[in-house]
Order: C-alpha cells, then sequence, then structure tokens
C-alpha cells in the first residue's frame, strides 16, 4: 500500500472539511445579543447599567438556559467615520465631545459630577444638507453636536463645535427635567431598598426582598405642592417568585417617592392591605419556561402551535436593496437616509423616489421620526393617578430599543444597523442590531386586472406588491413597541406601529367576576385570579417634515360632502362633492378625524404641476386611530396637548422636534406643539412640518394575559397628482424561472442539473434548458429543483 498517497489522501480530505465548516460557519452567522461592552459596566451584583429595568435588591433568578454558542465578535464602531451630513456621532466624536464638556467650566471643577443626559448630533442647517453632494469639494459641513448634561443639580444646553473645540451654552427650557439616562432608571430601581419603612412593608406581606424587582414610574406634573421644586420620581414593585413575568405579580398599593438627584426616598405610601400578590402561575411566557410538562405536551397538538414562518430564504442573487455607507438605503428607486436615535428611535431623513418616466429623483421628505409617545393609565385612585408616561421625553425611545430577534423580529435575509449611544459618564456604547432592513412580500398585489370573458378578451394581468421595511422594536419596561416604516414601489410609505408586550396590571382581591359589587369601577378587565389590566391609551405623534418636489409646500384639505341636485336637474338627488382649502396658516390645518365629515389632507408644491395642471403633492391617508377624550385641563392632557388634533401643520423650525417639548420630564405643558401653534403662523407655500398623532384605546381582555399579541395600526404618505401616471405600470410580472425554484415534468433522463457531461460543457444540457420547452405540469409527475446559495465575503 502506498502509504504516502492515502495521507495525502486524508490531508485533503481533511482541509476540505475544515473548509466546508468555515463557510457553513460564515455563511449563517447571524447577529448575535446585545454587545459585550455593557459587561465592563458590571456592578458586581449581577445587573449593569443597561441591564433590563427592574433590578432589585440581588439579581433575580433567569431559568433560561444559559448554555449558548458563543457569538463571534462585532464592530466596535472606533474606526467609523462620517460619510453623510446627517451621519449620527460617531464613538470617536462621542469621546471627542466628552473630553470638551468636561473640560468646559464649570463642569471642569467636578469632572465626575457630570451626567450626559443627551448627546446627538447638531444637524446643519437644512439648506446645507439640501445643497450636499457626496464627492464634492467641500466635503461634509462642521460636525458639532448638542448636549444636554447636569450639573450639580442644574441642567444646561450646550452646543459642541467638534472641529474648534468650542462649547457654547444654548437656552433651557423654563420647566421640566431632561430624559433619564439609563444609569439613573437602573441606580433608582435600588432606592427603596434603602428604606426601613419601605423593606417592612415587604416583610409585612410575606415577601423575600430577594425577590423584589421595582420599577421607576415617571410622575408627570401635579402642581408645585406636589413636587416641591425637587426632581422625583415615584417606583413601584413587583414580585419575581417563580416566574420572569413579575409584571403579573405586583405588590399593590405600594409606591415609593424618591429624590432623582440625591436617592433619597422622600415618603412610602402603602394602601394595599388586604390585597393578595397574584399567583405566578401560568405567567411565564417563555419557550423554556413550561409549568406542566404534561399539559404543555397535550397542546403541542393544536394547529397554530405548529406553525413555523416561512424561511424568506432571500433570491439567488442577494437582497434587492442597498446600505451605502452605513446608512443610505437604495431600493427599487427610492433613497433614504437611515439612523438609530437615542430618543426617537429611528429616523428617516432625504427620502426620494425615481421618477419612471424622467429617471429624475424627486423629493418627499425631509425628515421623519416618532417625535414623543403618551401613555395615560385610566386609573384615578392613589398609586395609579401619575402612571401618564411620555416614552420619547422621560425614558428615550431609542435607549429602550433591544437587540433585535433573528429570524423572528427580521427575516433571514435583513441587514442590520447598529445605534451609538451615550452612557451618563459621556462614554459611547453601542446598541447592535436596533435597526434590520428587508424586502417583504406578503403575498399582496401591486396591481391586476383580468378581462371579463363576454368582452372575447383574454387579458389577465397581475404584479405581486414587494416593499422595503426598515423596523426597530422598544421595550419600555412592559410595553413592546414595533415601528415600521414600509417604502413601496409605487412611491408610498407607510407607518406601521405595532403594540406588545405585557400589561401593567393592578392587583385587586377579586378572584372572580361574581365577587365583584354591582356598579364598583374596576378601571380595568379582570384577567386572571386577583389580576386587573388597567384601561389606557397610546399615542404616537410624528413629525413629517415633508419636502414634496421642494422645501416650499403648502397644506391642503380637500373636504367632502354631499351635494343635493336641483330639482328636476337629475334622476339622482345627491351625489359626493370634493372641495378643496389651502391653508394659510396654522389654525387652517389643525385637524379632528371625523367619520362622518370626511376629508382628505394633502401636501403640495404649488410651483410644480403635472402635464395637466395639477399641482404634485403626497396625502395622508389615515388608517384606525384614537383620539384623547381627556378633559383639556387635565394635567396630563395638558403635558400631552399635541394629541388634541390628528394632524397639525407648522412652519419648519429646527428648534421644534419633540411634540412634548425638550424637557418633558416633570414639565408643565409650556413647551409643546400645541403651544407653538398657538401663534398661528403663515404656513401657505412654505417649509412645512406636518404632525400625525396615531392613537389607539386599549381595554384589556383575557387575551392580552400573560402576553398580548400583537396588534397594530398605521397611516400612509401617499402620491397624489405626483407622478404622470401608474409609476409602477411596467413592473416586470414573476414568472417561475425567477424563483430559486425549478419544477419540470418527470423524465428518467434529467438528473443532473448542469447536464450528464458536465467537464468542459457549453450549458446546452442544463435544467434551465430542458425548461425553456415550457411544458406542463399541472395534475403531473414533477420534479421540484431547489438551489440553496450562499455569499461569501471572506473575513
Amino acid at each position: 500500500m502506498d502509504y504516502s498517497a492515502s495521507l495525502l489522501r486524508l490531508t485533503f480530505l481533511a482541509l476540505g472539511a475544515a473548509l466546508v465548516l468555515l463557510v457553513a460557519r460564515s455563511a449563517f452567522r447571524l447577529p448575535h445579543d446585545i454587545d459585550g461592552t455593557a459587561s465592563i459596566f458590571d456592578d458586581g451584583a449581577g445587573c449593569t447599567r443597561f441591564s433590563p429595568w427592574a433590578c432589585g435588591r440581588q439579581r433575580r433568578t433567569d431559568t433560561t438556559p444559559k448554555s449558548k454558542p458563543s457569538s463571534p465578535a462585532r464592530s466596535s464602531h472606533e474606526s467609523d467615520v462620517p460619510r453623510h451630513p446627517l451621519d449620527p456621532l460617531t464613538v470617536t466624536e462621542v469621546n471627542r465631545a466628552r473630553e470638551l464638556l468636561r473640560a468646559h467650566p464649570p463642569f471642569a471643577s467636578s469632572p465626575s459630577s457630570l451626567a450626559v443626559h443627551e448627546l446627538a448630533l447638531d444637524e446643519p442647517e437644512k439648506p446645507v444638507v439640501r445643497r450636499w453632494r457626496k464627492g464634492a469639494s467641500d466635503g461634509l459641513p462642521p460636525r458639532r453636536a448638542v448636549a444636554v448634561v447636569r450639573f450639580q443639580g442644574e441642567s444646561h444646553v450646550l452646543a459642541v463645535d467638534l472641529e474648534a473645540g468650542a462649547v457654547t451654552p444654548l437656552p433651557a427650557p423654563a420647566s421640566g427635567y431632561p430624559t433619564m439616562t439609563m444609569d439613573e432608571q437602573r441606580a433608582l430601581c435600588a432606592a427603596p431598598f434603602s428604606d426601613p419603612a419601605f423593606n417592612a412593608s415587604i416583610r409585612r406581606r410575606g415577601v423575600r426582598l430577594g425577590d423584589v424587582a421595582c420599577l421607576p414610574i415617571s410622575p408627570g406634573w401635579y402642581g408645585p405642592a406636589e413636587d416641591g421644586g425637587r426632581r422625583l420620581i415615584k417606583s413601584q414593585c413587583f414580585s419575581t417568585e417563580g416566574t420572569a413575568n413579575f409584571y403579573m405579580r405586583p405588590i399593590e398599593g405600594l409606591t415609593v417617592l424618591v429624590d432623582m438627584d440625591t436617592r433619597e426616598v422622600v415618603h412610602v405610601s402603602d394602601r394595599g392591605a388586604g390585597i393578595p400578590i397574584p399567583a405566578a402561575k401560568n405567567t411565564d411566557y417563555r419557550r423554556a419556561a413550561e409549568d406542566d410538562q404534561e399539559d404543555a405536551g397535550k397542546q403541542s397538538t393544536f394547529g397554530y402551535q405548529t406553525v413555523r414562518a416561512p424561511s424568506m430564504e432571500p433570491a439567488p442573487e442577494g437582497p434587492g436593496f442597498e446600505v451605502e455607507d452605513g446608512h443610505t438605503v437604495r431600493w427599487a428607486g427610492w433613497e433614504f437616509h437611515l439612523k438609530a436615535d437615542a430618543r426617537a428611535g429611528m429616523i428617516v431623513s432625504r427620502a426620494a423616489v425615481q421618477d419612471p418616466s424622467t429617471g429624475a429623483r424627486r423629493e418627499v421628505m425631509y425628515k421623519g421620526m416618532a417625535s414623543e409617545l403618551f401613555v395615560p393609565y385610566m386609573d384615578p385612585t392613589e398609586a395609579w393617578y401619575f402612571k401618564t408616561y411620555m416614552d420619547a421625553g422621560e425614558y428615550g425611545f431609542g435607549l429602550q430599543a433591544m437587540p433585535l430577534v433573528p429570524l423572528n423580529d427580521c427575516p433571514r435575509h435583513a441587514r442590520y444597523m447598529d445605534g451609538v449611544f451615550v452612557a451618563a459618564d459621556g462614554r459611547p456604547y453601542v446598541r447592535e442590531n436596533m435597526i434590520c432592513v428587508f424586502e417583504r412580500y406578503a403575498g399582496d398585489i401591486a396591481w391586476r386586472h383580468s378581462e371579463s370573458p363576454i368582452t372575447g378578451m383574454d387579458i389577465r394581468e397581475s404584479r405581486p406588491k414587494v416593499t422595503l421595511v426598515a423596523r426597530m422594536a422598544a421595550s419600555v419596561a412592559n410595553y413592546d413597541y414595533i415601528m415600521d416604516w414600509e417604502f413601496q414601489m409605487d412611491g408610498l410609505i407607510r407607518i406601521k406601529v405595532g403594540l406588545s408586550g405585557i400589561l401593567m396590571v393592578k392587583g385587586t382581591p377579586y378572584a372572580h367576576m361574581n365577587q365583584v359589587r354591582q356598579n364598583e369601577e374596576m378601571y380595568g378587565t379582570l384577567l386572571s385570579e386577583n389580576v386587573i389590566g388597567v384601561i389606557h391609551d397610546h399615542y404616537v405623534t410624528f413629525r413629517l417634515d415633508m419636502d414634496v418636489d421642494g422645501a416650499d409646500n403648502s397644506f391642503v384639505r380637500v373636504e367632502m360632502a354631499r351635494q343635493d341636485t336641483a330639482p328636476g336637474e337629475s334622476p339622482r338627488r345627491s351625489y359626493l362633492k370634493a372641495t378643496r382649502h389651502v391653508a394659510s396658516t396654522e389654525n387652517d390645518a389643525k385637524i379632528r378625524m371625523k367619520l362622518y365629515e370626511p376629508a382628505e389632507f394633502h401636501v403640495i408644491n404649488p410651483t410644480k404641476k403635472t402635464r395637466v395642471g395639477n399641482p404634485v403633492g403626497y396625502k395622508v391617508v389615515p388608517a384606525g386611530t384614537a383620539a384623547s377624550l381627556l378633559d383639556p385641563e387635565d394635567p396630563p392632557q395638558k403635558r400631552g396637548a399635541f394629541t388634541n388634533n390628528q394632524i397639525w401643520v407648522t412652519p419648519y423650525n429646527k428648534s421644534e422636534e419633540w411634540a412634548g417639548g425638550l424637557f418633558v420630564y416633570q414639565s408643565k405643558g409650556e413647551d409643546t406643539l400645541a403651544t407653538w401653534s398657538e401663534r398661528d403662523r403663515p404656513i401657505e407655500n412654505k417649509d412645512i412640518v406636518l404632525w400625525y398623532t396615531l392613537g389607539f384605546h386599549h381595554v384589556p381582555c383575557q387575551e392580552d394575559f400573560p402576553i398580548m399579541p400583537t396588534v397594530s395600526s398605521s397611516f400612509d404618505l401617499k402620491p397624489v397628482n405626483f407622478f404622470e401616471s401608474n409609476p409602477i405600470l411596467r413592473q416586470q410580472p414573476t414568472q417561475v424561472n425567477d424563483l430559486p425554484i425549478w419544477v419540470t415534468p418527470y423524465n428518467k433522463s434529467e438528473e443532473w442539473a448542469g447536464g450528464l457531461f458536465v467537464y468542459q460543457s457549453k450549458g446546452e444540457d442544463t435544467l434551465a434548458t430542458w425548461s425553456e420547452r415550457d411544458r406542463p405540469i399541472e395534475n403531473k409527475d414533477i420534479v421540484l429543483w431547489y438551489t440553496l446559495g450562499f455569499h461569501h465575503v471572506p473575513c
């Protein structure tokens, strides 16, 4: 035997196997969990400064299996450089801003006392950005940041020139406080445990302190007598014993008032005597946690539990979109800038679409984002009246975004985008996989027509609707929000909000509705034994800086009303008439939806017309929404007055970005969209901003327990006379050969996709050439061919 030849053969086999493993590992590498940088902030008690919300006196036990494959190292973003005027601050720029802030008087006297609450790009002036072109000789505009900080009990707003090294104070709001940092949210979870009265209350209820988790709850504003001029927070607690879903085990009636600056417990209110803590049974929602294996086995045969998401493989040539320079997305004629933001969550800018008739790229929207989220609960009792959250301005909507779960939050072929955020000490950290971008085909139809047989014309034309989605999900304590910006081939943009997660519930002595006294107000629904889901609202206000074919636009309300015919004019007695009203000032554009007074809402460019003379435009198309029913003078509604109308239109003002004001926390409602709009400024043929509020009323039901199926609503920005005709008229229909699947009639001789003789073949005898014969396959003996592909960029 030739041992040397055998050894050589064995060596090649081993190398080949190693290569296959390397390719497979690279091809299937999926984004992993939150970046490891957070671990450097571990406080030794098992909770990091970026831990999930509730951190108790001890780290609660998690029954999730800890073993999982280690993930490959991800980019630290330390070498990132900005390539677009709107690119977010890089790691290097955050570090530079921190250095400048800590050296700035008076902060230099005690840098460790400086807390950074917000640090973001100070975007260049709008005309500068609109003129900028990639590759221009003058490069990027100067990079600047705006910082919101707290120092020795005072709030400061500062402009930071990253190139010149200058720090300049800016005016700060008269009332309110900045967004909480993640660091203090975590620290405030532990604050109640320093108070003997609180600990005694916990023990009286028979709960171990080690099983208690507390949440910081913004208190709103109810007058100077309540806040005493201090920065305060309220804390309420839950039992983690026996479940990861501690939200379903409230320690009802126990509320702790804490001074945020000193961490001192100001007051403990305990009004929950006699209210039991709900049982842990049936509250855990994790797949790995099953209370009863036997019951779970019985349920596993139910149909819905056998459904799996389609594999959603990308096309063989890869995704049909590209992400250039980390933030510029291009797809199907669309181009836009996309980035993560600590407060807004996700920002879409410079959205433009290609005109199919001219090839020109036309402006649609300069900037769009969620400006504020208002969530008032409808329980006026002592332990609940203050629960009227402003999730963006108080907690930071982007700060609460968690890494998306591959294959479940986003399909297999999605691409992911990270966020670079700032800790309270000014250091940067990376929130990985915060945004995903993917193509979606859900079986919808873009357009179609089939001709009736009575015409004698055999016409069946149909086109599939494929869209591009940019998605993020934020877990603001118990609630999860899914935000989608969906771009369609016909120029439409759909903004969708999904609500899921866990209800904020109230403990009750009642285990059955037959125990409830007649006419007793429960403020919600009995969901399970001793658990009430409290009625509440969600309002998401979007700021949409529309630039339809240019910056100067007008807002048009197209009213639809019944028009009666004159006697003898027609056999008809009435018809629908549309009348256009161009808004001159802000008051003309305050819109409250009315089902029996329908209207369309257009943003037009009055100086740009179609070939037949219509002004080009886009229209807001509402779907299901809700309006606030609270008294306008109710303190929460005064702070959330931006929800008084579903639509507002204001003249562009760079400083007017946050509907609830720059400082929302304990604000009085003096600096909101509603107060800005009282000036009734001119908006006709001006650079205008449209604000739209998407609302939900939520009366909880048992199906929401222990975790809620996602409920969604949306609105559209739709072209109206923007194109000369249907912009996707020339879209190609999908053919069988466009898919990574072939189907052929059975033929014993057709076994080898590349032909029987492949070596030096010319491609004349392949699956593709056999399929050109277009043989019948319906109700035949057929063969399915599927191609599995990999793109491998070596690393």
